[in-house]
């Protein structure tokens, strides 16, 4: 046994070496990937994959829609895509009272208003506006859902679209979508959006959203329904004779309900519709409601939202210049003309197109209202829009406050989304309890897209030879986990002779493999390997730098959205990778050397799943990764969530259920708050009580370590 004064000599010569170490380490270029060896940028690569993988399901359509021959493959290709598409979207409420209110009423020159207030769900409000044609009726009403502008309603292409359907007998309600006008869905204190932006708003939404098993497209079509229910319900309007349009994310909006709500006659919808394949080869997916959760696995492209209403009545409005790309609108165009064609009715579907930038302009308001003339009032006239006034913001305003939730204190679709958590959370801990723990795993495995029995060892490459630190040694590796998917790291050596015992750890660190270089040496002083890993789109093949100000849904988040199309979310994808790695660092033989996972920041839920699945995992530590799933959904406002959303994933499990799965194997987990901050002991405490119950009952206790 050594003396204290040779301990403490030996540990004055270490960190003597750790100092010099650090001091040369941080002067290395950890860089592994180049882009002219790997022919794809290492910044790309992701993107590619992912791309790649979308192409397959692309090219597996068209083949799908070349079969399609007589009138009855149509309907069943109808049928089939709409059960897809509302599963999809996860449940829809019961429908309640809409206990609407009539808040101010005008009359204008040939037209009146009403300013409106209904509540979609019980207690969650809707600010809208009537336009009524002068005279009894009844009249054919056109429902018109809003782009992202920030005043909603009151955007003047949204009233000049409606007072020129109006003046021409077309009845309009237009309604304000969730984080606009007078519907922000969390305010300041100060009677302002906390939430910059509308889009902002709505991708928040949809992370929480997902979490539950929905979207925010989940919401924003149900305020659709229930505004097209209170449009129908009114004796001015002939509930027979309905149509709708609305601008980009009003076009959108109108795709979705067009395809979903059969009392849609006509429709129009306006600077949206190309294809998902254009749209993700120029400016890729856009904010949370455009995006639905395994849409390209499923097979459902933009002009599925046409051909599902076949042969109803749809006008596709577009703009040479907008970037919803135009090529795209007219492959769509195409497709749709040919299934019109099959079913007898090619002159329902129209293609219009002006030479103008994305937007509402006057040339798509007048073919849009001749299009609802025609197929609603039975008149195909040219339609010109002559001069007239709008009105300003607050002449439309329902509210006494301007925005629903100051004046009613009703629920927000935060609050709607957390209701849906809790009342999963109240049966998902006893479920799991009684549950065996490898059907646990299976279902989880499920969710994440990957099949245990099929991750095959990483092959590994040594790039160049072997460096010097001091004592310590480094080499640069490539693990290849599957075609395209090429993962820089760096083995570091403490310089002791390796045993087929010596421990290995593998390092994850969410801002890159060499991010923290202490944490690193201190591993190695502990007398362990470390293989300092970048997982798919993270460290050196992560989408960009990531921003010194945390960012809502990092530079990855249109990878995210890419993965999530193909039904593959990235968490899963990267838990592959993990897992492949380890596998071959381990080799088959079930006695080699321990394997340790470390996984900092929002590499955490990634190391803590594969831990949980993957019982050859000796011991895990997960660093500063977030609480729980549960406290996303409850913290409306997050930074960096999005790239490890599981859809669905509470229904079935939380983050800190994964534990109970690691027991009794050691697991230490230091953790934060969606926003990064600190949280108390206790709360990280309560949040793994199962866990620790399951520690307990293995008699591991002191094998679980929460806190630092």
């Amino acid at each position: 046994m050594l003396s204290c004064r040779v301990r403490k000599v030996v540990a004055l010569a270490v960190l003597a070496w750790l100092a010099v170490a650090s001091s040369v380490l941080a002067q290395v270029d950890f860089n592994v990937l180049t882009a002219e060896a790997d022919k794809v940028p290492p910044r790309k690569m992701l993107h590619a994959y992912l791309i790649g993988e979308s192409q397959k399901h692309f090219g597996a359509r068209r083949l799908e829609v070349a079969k399609l021959a007589t009138p009855d493959d149509v309907r069943k290709r109808q049928a089939m895509l709409r059960e897809r598409l509302l599963a999809a979207l996860g449940e829809f409420p019961a429908k309640t009272p809409l206990n609407p209110q009539i808040v101010g009423k005008e009359q204008r020159d040939g037209y009146r208003i009403e300013k409106l207030i209904y509540e979609s769900r019980p207690n969650h409000h809707v600010t809208a506006t009537l336009y009524l044609p002068d005279g009894k009726g009844p009249f054919p009403g056109c429902l018109m859902p809003i782009g992202h502008s920030n005043n909603g309603k009151a955007a003047e292409y949204i009233q000049r679209g409606s007072i020129l359907l109006v003046k021409n007998g077309i009845a309009v309600l237009t309604y304000d979508p969730i984080g606009q006008g007078e519907r922000k869905q969390l305010l300041d204190g100060l009677n302002k959006a906390a939430i910059p932006n509308s889009t902002n708003e709505h991708t928040l939404v949809h992370v929480g959203a997902m979490l539950v098993g929905q979207g925010t497209a989940t919401y924003r079509i149900w305020d659709g329904i229930r505004s097209l229910d209170y449009l129908a319900s009114r004796p001015e309007i002939d509930a027979t004779r309905l149509g709708c349009t609305g601008c980009s994310g009003g076009g959108t909006l109108t795709s979705y309900l067009m395809a979903l709500d059969d009392r849609i006659a006509c429709a129009a919808p306006s600077c949206y519709i190309t294809t998902l394949e254009r749209l993700f080869a120029t400016i890729g997916p856009q904010d949370g409601e455009q995006n639905i959760t395994g849409q390209v696995a499923l097979g459902i492209e933009h002009v599925d939202f046409i051909t599902m209403r076949a042969p109803r009545p749809t006008l596709l409005a577009t703009a040479t210049q907008d970037f919803f790309d135009i090529q795209g609108s007219w492959t769509s165009f195409r497709e749709a003309s040919q299934i019109y064609g099959i079913l007898g009715h090619s002159e329902r579907v129209n293609l219009v197109e002006y030479n103008t930038k994305h937007g509402y302009p006057k040339p798509q308001r007048e073919a849009v209202t001749r299009w609802m003339s025609r197929w609603l009032l039975g008149k195909d006239v040219p339609i010109v829009e002559t001069p007239f006034k709008t009105a300003k913001d607050a002449d439309l305003m329902c509210t006494r406050s301007g925005q629903v939730l100051e004046d009613f204190k009703g629920k927000s679709v935060f609050n709607i989304i957390a209701e849906y958590e809790q009342t999963y959370a109240k049966t998902r801990t006893d479920r799991l309890a009684k549950q065996a723990p490898d059907t646990t795993r299976k279902e989880i495995a499920s969710l994440l897209a990957i099949s245990l029995n099929d991750i095959r060892d990483a092959k590994m490459a040594t790039v160049g030879k072997a460096e010097n630190v001091g004592k310590m040694s480094f080499k640069r590796m490539i693990f290849e986990t599957e075609p395209g998917i090429r993962l820089p790291a760096i083995y570091f050596h403490t310089g002791a002779p390796a045993t087929a015992r010596t421990p290995l750890t593998i390092y994850c660190n969410g801002v890159g493999k060499t991010s923290d270089l202490s944490a690193i040496e201190r591993l190695l002083n502990a007398g362990q390997d470390v293989v300092a890993l970048d997982l798919r789109g993270m460290g050196e093949v992560a989408p960009g730098v990531p921003s010194a100000k945390p960012g809502h849904f990092g530079n990855d988040y249109k990878e995210t959205f890419l993965a999530l199309h193909l039904n593959r979310p990235l968490l899963g994808q990267r838990v592959f990778d993990l897992i492949s790695v380890s596998n071959a660092l381990q080799g088959k033989d079930t006695t080699s050397r321990p394997i340790h996972l470390v996984g900092v920041g929002s590499a955490g839920p990634i190391v803590l799943h594969a831990a949980a699945l993957d019982r050859r995992i000796t011991s895990t530590s997960v660093e500063d990764s977030v609480l729980s799933w549960a406290a996303v959904v409850r913290s409306p406002i997050n930074y960096n969530q999005m790239t490890n959303v599981v859809p669905g994933a509470l229904k079935v499990y939380d983050l800190p259920d994964l534990a109970s799965l690691v027991a009794p194997r050691r697991l230490k987990v230091t953790a934060v708050d969606p926003q990064g901050g600190a949280i108390p002991l206790a709360t990280l405490q309560d949040a793994y009580a199962s866990a620790r119950g399951a520690y307990a009952q293995q008699k591991a206790n002191d094998r679980l370590l929460l806190g630092r």
